[in-house]
Formats: structure tokens, C-alpha cells, sequence
């Protein structure tokens, strides 16, 4: 039987990706965001890394699957049509599904790891 591996993420490094992220986009303020992958799965099916987002909002469209753990700060993510909001801050975790359609509003400059299922 073979071995599992274990891929431990360290520190991010010194050049993150600063574009707004595919289908984010700016409704309120003049938030900006980091993003470092720290690990892509062999066949590509997975991301893992660490966000990070200065306070203002973010209309967000998703197409896959994340997980979240925030470690800094604070944001209220709030879903279209009938949803309603979760505030979220340092500790909790949380999953968006694919097709989650709302408002990220980011109050206190957020710090979070993410796993992206890609396919």
C-alpha cells in the first residue's frame, strides 16, 4: 500500500497574485486582495493557500467548491435573494458551494486559508 503525503503549508510568500479574483467584483469601498497558492494537487483538481482582503465589498460568483478557515478579521458574507447574512471572524470555518451567488463585505482586514476543489 502506498503512502499518503502529507504537503504542510508554510508562510506565504513574497508574490502573491493582487488581481481581483474570476467572477469578485468591487460594489462598495475600494477593497483590494492577496492571493497565495500554496499547493496544487497533482491532476489539478485542488488549490490550497492563503487570502487575504482589505475592508469595502465584493459582489462574489462561485464556480466550485471552498473551504475556509478565517484567521483575521472580520466580514459578513451575505447571500442573493432571500439569504441571510453570517458574520464570520477569527476561528470559525465554513464552506461556499458552487453556484453561491452574494456580497462579501469585508469589515476588519481578513487573513483566511482556502482549499478550492477545481473539478
Amino acid at each position: 500500500m502506498a503512502h499518503a503525503t502529507i504537503v504542510k503549508l508554510g508562510a506565504p510568500g513574497n508574490n502573491p497574485i493582487t488581481s481581483d479574483l474570476e467572477g469578485w467584483k468591487v460594489v462598495e469601498g475600494s477593497p483590494t486582495m492577496k492571493t497565495w497558492i500554496q499547493y496544487t494537487s497533482a491532476d489539478g483538481s485542488m488549490i490550497s493557500g492563503t487570502w487575504m482582503a482589505t475592508p469595502g465589498s465584493y459582489h462574489a460568483t462561485y464556480t466550485s467548491y471552498e473551504f475556509v478557515h478565517v484567521i483575521e478579521g472580520r466580514l459578513t458574507i451575505t447571500p442573493d435573494g432571500s439569504g441571510e447574512a453570517v458574520q464570520l471572524a477569527p476561528g470559525d470555518a465554513f464552506v461556499v458551494e458552487p453556484g453561491f451567488k452574494g456580497i462579501w463585505k469585508i469589515e476588519e482586514k481578513v487573513l483566511k486559508h482556502f482549499d478550492i476543489k477545481l473539478k
